[in-house]
């Protein structure tokens, strides 16, 4: 036995049941009562009409067993090392007091600090090059030098 589905409301249409309707474009449509057919003549939408399936699964509307497995997975978090830091070397740096940081911090500066200083006494002083004139860009590039006034 075959069932057919009602094209407004979506309710099973068993045979001898039912009417159908056939439009100008050749399409055609079966209801399952003049109620649907008139309201699907009448343009109204069956979604927003309560007692239709459409509206009712839009609706989420008798839907008790889906509930039970809409659950969640949560993403479990696990720690690993990174390149260069083994995992034994960041849970000891975690497990730090800010004081044992703070002084390691100070510690890390202040070599750092002579380590620069150093680098400085290395340097060998280079004599500045020898005095030359003042001379402007446009002097430099060969222009005229500027005439002085002779008047007074």
């Amino acid at each position: 036995m075959k069932t057919e589905l009602c094209s407004f409301s979506g309710f099973k249409i068993y045979p001898g049941h039912g009417k159908l309707f056939v439009r100008g474009d050749s399409k055609t449509f079966r209801f399952v009562s003049s109620k649907c057919e008139s309201y699907f003549h009448q343009r109204l939408n069956p979604r927003k009409i309560s007692w239709t399936t459409l509206y009712r699964r839009m609706h989420r509307k008798g839907i008790t067993e889906e509930s039970a497995k809409k659950r969640t997975r949560r993403a479990v978090k696990a720690q690993r090392a990174i390149v260069g830091a083994s995992l034994e070397l960041i849970r000891a740096k975690r497990n730090q007091t800010t004081e044992v940081r703070a002084a390691a911090r100070a510690e890390a500066i202040k070599a750092a600090k002579a380590k620069k200083e150093e680098a400085n006494k290395n340097k060998v002083k280079a004599p500045k090059a020898a005095q030359q004139p003042k001379a402007s860009k446009q002097q430099l590039k060969g222009a005229a030098p500027k005439v002085k006034a002779t008047s007074r």
